[in-house]
């Protein structure tokens, strides 16, 4: 039976176990540092599934030992953003928590796949992978997913269509210098660009690179979960089923797009190994200078959290 692990049960974490448990992938087990809070949260979503007749259990908990044997461990922990933060405000506290819980993942999970949502995404990937000693395979992102049905949600409500008309990706960094694949996107199988104005295009990309801030801006006392949590979902629902998706996902580019030893989104074959490779999109000029400075703050941003470790 496969077994589903989630680290952290706030808002993108139980609602990654709720989504996950009405999919029926797995067997879930929902932590916590507050117990209390992941074994509510854990009954609440059993009884939830029994209402709706879905035949599993979330298990909630505050000790690692439940999680043993986990086929994938997903990482949310750590803090959210709150108005006025950026994803890399959370640089250093969040690298402390993924650092930590990962290790513990490892002591119990050796041969699982870690799944990160913690933010900045990109970085905490990085520091998993580094923390596990997990192969490449086994350790992603999840960032271009949100990013790339945000961008398909703002593209509907410019047309006035169904979301599910239009195909569109978002590579790069998880953050403001995300790279939406304007010339990648279609409604149809029609560009976009032949159905709205440059202007109006530009102005949807700019909402894209800032979608999480608005939401947080809104919500004024946390940041977005629905949204992730559906994102996550789906990439975990293309591991346990073997779907073999292409999913914009952060992994380790090793010479792939030009770019060695860095955490990036890029498109990635989804299947019951992980990434199952790294799929090769042709970038037009501008998506390509686009890309290297999002591959560059990346890199900034990792090279700041060596400041801090020092």
């Amino acid at each position: 039976m496969l077994k589903l692990s989630i680290i952290g049960a706030g808002n993108v974490g139980s609602h990654i176990a709720v989504y996950a448990a009405g999919k029926d992938l797995a067997d879930i087990v929902l932590l916590d540092k507050d117990e209390g809070k992941a074994r509510g949260t854990g009954l609440d979503i059993t009884q939830a599934m029994a209402m709706a007749n879905v035949d599993r259990v979330v298990k909630g908990t505050g000790d690692y030992a439940d999680t043993a044997g986990s086929d994938i461990v997903v990482i949310t922990a750590g803090l959210a953003r709150k108005p006025g933060m950026s994803r890399d405000d959370l640089l250093g506290v969040n690298a402390e928590i993924v650092r930590s819980v990962t290790r513990e993942v490892v002591k119990h999970s050796p041969d699982c796949i870690l799944v990160v949502v913690t933010n900045p995404i990109n970085t905490m990937a990085q520091l998993a992978f580094e923390e596990s000693g997990f192969p490449r395979e086994r350790v992603i992102g999840v960032a271009g997913v949100l990013d790339s049905a945000r961008f398909k949600a703002f593209i509907a409500a410019e047309l006035a269509i169904g979301a599910s008309r239009i195909q569109t990706m978002v590579l790069g960094d998880h953050g403001a210098q995300m790279v939406p694949l304007v010339d990648h996107c279609t409604v149809d199988g029609v560009p976009i660009r032949e159905k709205i104005p440059e202007e109006r295009i530009q102005a949807i990309v700019d909402r894209v690179q800032h979608g999480g801030s608005e939401i947080v801006k809104l919500l004024r006392t946390g940041s977005a979960y629905y949204a992730p949590g559906t994102a996550t979902v789906e990439l975990l629902d293309a591991i346990l089923n073997d779907h073999q998706h292409t999913l914009p996902c952060a992994v380790l580019l090793k010479g792939e797009y030009g770019v060695d030893g860095l955490f990036v989104g890029v498109p990635v074959l989804i299947g019951r190994n992980g990434m199952e490779e790294v799929v090769d999109v042709h970038l037009t000029e501008a998506e390509t200078r686009a890309f290297q400075l999002s591959v560059e703050h990346i890199r900034e941003r990792l090279e700041q959290l060596a400041t801090m470790a020092v």
